[in-house]
């Protein structure tokens, strides 16, 4: 391995101007191909073979009617007054004559009034899905009753759900990046290099996600992950392929020599490391959620370019930049390997304090990361509603809105949609559902049934007494279906958003235990063949499992408990997203694989070059703690710079992936594994013999490339 990439990076040295024409004709290609044949995203959740999503798919074939969007335009009256029919039906006309519209519902006909007189619901139907409503659309029906005085006017329901935008929020992660990268190298040169590089990976990456989405159907949240993990990775393989190179240079190899030696064992790692993150991405595709697989899918193939970029292009912008990569004094003064003598120092003294202190080192980190986990065991999930959003969003009024004149339910209404061979079926049908669901604890109303013209499907619309996030109606809709399944002569599925999270956290705890033993044994097996060790590889799993535990913890007290809430903006707290434990899981573990591939990497090199396996673990920990803390911060940044966005999956998404490299990277990779390597000593390196004969020697520590010269190539540095 290190001799196929020692080679392929002093190629692209020697090519580097073919090689960066290249990456920007690609570039340019994609991001034309963006421009011509993108699409809408889209936050339509589809789970095939769920209850929920057949009563969907049901309603859109046999009563295309309702199949569309919806609205709901909350109206109210000043505090002590009643709602005049004549004032409100203003605002019904306009909301009906919205493009789109099939029919806007005067309240006052359908009894949506609140028992006080003082607040009224105009229901709105679209002719077209969500992801179908234009800007527009969307924009004029906000507009509906503008024109009313007197009254309080709040636009709401499924169509108020807007794209999530990337724009300056991602910016402060990479603004954190680059000076991060500046304090790391000392060079505004090789800082900027690093960062220009990785933002061409990236830009790559998006533009060819964005040329595929007018035939995939992706959701609002792929790009935005894809973003967040490209950025990511991208500076930081850079980060850690440059960082060798500049440590060959300062030894006095020529440019060209030490860009093929930092590809070949810096870039070994970075391809592992790469390997490890979309093998957790892509095994979300073993889940069967559609949207979940497209947005592993997409996140994975962003990894990879950052990987093939880090290969190719880097040393290519490493040949342009040279010796300025270096800081200046190092250029022009000092001596060639006395440079990292005084930012090694804290690292070696790191090293050899956690190597000294390993069992008390132990058990604190421990017990610490079990404690943070604690809160985990009271995780609930759910989709997200509009009462997450942000204070003050359109979305988020009409919610409270709707909550104060007709109470929390009348936010997360239920479907039950009827199906019968003829309309008499389904009629009898219906009114059985409507008298069984009528009697449920927790069932505020029930609508009449409408029927399609056929009347063979009909739809009931059932409002809870409490609201969609609330355990009590997860309970309900369960007690409904129980009900619902002794009636005979019909087919009856119940939807709605509720119902739709129910079915999601269903089938994601039951593709779980398979996405774990899938991620997780590629994940160890790839381990395997990169450190030729059985203990290791397992040592780096249970450390993920401190991490990921204390990482739900964290994120449970904040985003569901509400502690430290206002801080990050959080609009109310509530139940996680039903995939976000799934997704984190998958992303954090090909990081925390990161982190442990660069630097046990080293450990293992230093020990095959003939290191004590003592003091091995010191040296990998005190050449790489410096590089692999501006890394994890700049993970971290770029992660953190999501948690500023409103949507509220990005923004605990952002969080969680953030507080999870921090755990990662600093209390169990830089802390507990050196301490267990310490503890292990040599056994760390233990290999049965049948084994070692079997697995292949991929040498990513770049031991074939010492015996390519005995003979130091003479330096580019020279004195002045």
């Amino acid at each position: 391995m290190a001799a196929v990439l020692y080679r392929l990076g002093r190629f692209s040295f020697r090519r580097r101007g073919r090689v960066l024409a290249a990456w920007l004709i690609l570039l340019a290609l994609l991001g034309g191909a963006a421009a011509a044949f993108s699409g809408p995203t889209t936050d339509n959740f589809t789970m095939p073979g769920t209850e929920s999503q057949r009563a969907l798919d049901s309603l859109r074939r046999q009563f295309p009617q309702a199949g569309g969007t919806t609205g709901t335009i909350v109206v109210a009256a000043p505090e002590g007054g009643k709602l005049d029919p004549a004032a409100v039906a203003p605002i019904v006309r306009e909301a009906a004559a919205v493009p789109g519209v099939l029919a806007a519902l005067d309240p006052f006909q359908v009894g949506a009034v609140s028992p006080d007189g003082r607040h009224a619901l105009v229901q709105v139907q679209f002719d077209s899905p969500l992801d179908k409503v234009t800007d527009a659309q969307r924009a004029a029906y906000e507009k509906a009753g503008a024109s009313v005085e007197g009254l309080r006017v709040e636009h709401g329901g499924e169509v108020m759900k807007a794209e999530v935008e990337i724009g300056s929020t991602e910016a402060f992660g990479v603004l954190v990046a680059a000076v991060v990268l500046v304090v790391t190298f000392g060079s505004l040169v090789a800082a900027g290099m690093t960062l220009l590089n990785a933002l061409i990976g990236v830009g790559a990456g998006m533009a060819g996600l964005f040329s595929l989405s007018g035939v995939v159907e992706l959701s609002t949240v792929a790009p935005v992950l894809a973003l967040m993990l490209g950025l990511a990775v991208g500076i930081d393989y850079s980060l850690f392929i440059t960082s060798r190179y500049r440590q060959f240079l300062a030894e006095g190899l020529e440019a060209e020599e030490a860009v093929g030696r930092a590809t070949g064992t810096a870039g070994s790692a970075v391809v592992f490391a790469g390997a490890t993150v979309i093998i957790a991405l892509a095994g979300l595709a073993v889940v069967g959620i559609p949207f979940l697989s497209v947005m592993g899918l997409a996140a994975a193939a962003t990894v990879a370019l950052a990987v093939l970029v880090a290969l190719t292009l880097l040393p290519a912008i490493l040949g342009f930049a040279g010796a300025r990569v270096l800081p200046r004094k190092q250029r022009t003064g000092k001596a060639p390997g006395d440079s990292d003598d005084e930012r090694e120092a804290m690292g070696f003294r790191w090293g050899r304090l956690v190597t000294r202190l390993r069992v008390p080192v132990l058990v604190v980190a421990v017990v610490v990361l079990g404690a943070l986990a604690l809160p985990a065991r009271d995780m609930r999930l759910a989709l997200p509603d509009a009462g997450t959003a942000a204070e003050g969003s359109a979305a988020r009024r009409a919610y409270d809105l709707i909550s104060e004149g007709f109470g929390p339910g009348f936010n997360g209404r239920l479907i039950a949609v009827v199906t019968g061979d003829d309309a008499q079926a389904t009629a009898n049908a219906a009114k059985q559902a409507a008298g069984a669901i009528q009697t449920t604890p927790g069932v505020l109303a029930v609508a009449p049934p409408q029927a399609n013209p056929q009347g063979t499907t009909a739809l009931l619309t059932v409002i809870p007494k409490t609201g969609p996030a609330d355990a009590a109606t997860e309970q309900t809709v369960h007690t409904i279906r129980e009900r619902l399944s002794s009636i005979q002569g019909a087919h009856i599925a119940l939807s709605g958003v509720t119902a739709i999270g129910i079915d999601v956290s269903a089938k994601l705890a039951d593709a779980m235990p398979v996405y774990l033993l899938l991620v997780v044994g590629l994940s160890i097996l790839l381990l395997l063949l990169v450190f030729r060790s059985i203990l290791v590889p397992l040592k780096a799993a249970l450390g993920f499992l401190l991490t990921i535990g204390a990482t739900f913890g964290i994120t449970v007290a904040i985003f569901q408990q509400g502690h430290l809430a206002d801080l990050l903006g959080v609009g109310r707290p509530g139940p996680l997203v039903s995939f976000l434990p799934i997704l984190l899981i998958g992303i954090l573990f090909g990081l925390a694989m990161d982190y442990e591939v660069f630097l046990v990497s080293r450990m293992r090199e230093d020990f095959v070059h003939g290191d004590t396996a003592q003091q091995a673990t010191v040296n990998g920990l005190g050449h790489n703690a410096r590089v692999v803390t501006a890394a994890a911060l700049i993970m971290t940044s770029v992660f953190g710079g999501f948690v500023f966005m409103h949507d509220p999956i990005i923004k605990s998404m952002g969080f969680a992936l953030a507080i999870g490299v921090l755990i990662d990277a600093f209390v169990v990779r830089m802390t507990l594994v050196p301490a267990v390597m310490s503890l292990l000593g040599r056994s760390a390196w233990w290999l049965p013999r049948p084994l070692a004969r079997v697995l292949p020697n991929l040498d990513i520590e770049g031991e074939s490339l010492n015996h390519r010269t005995e003979e130091t190539v003479p330096p580019v540095l020279t004195r002045s």
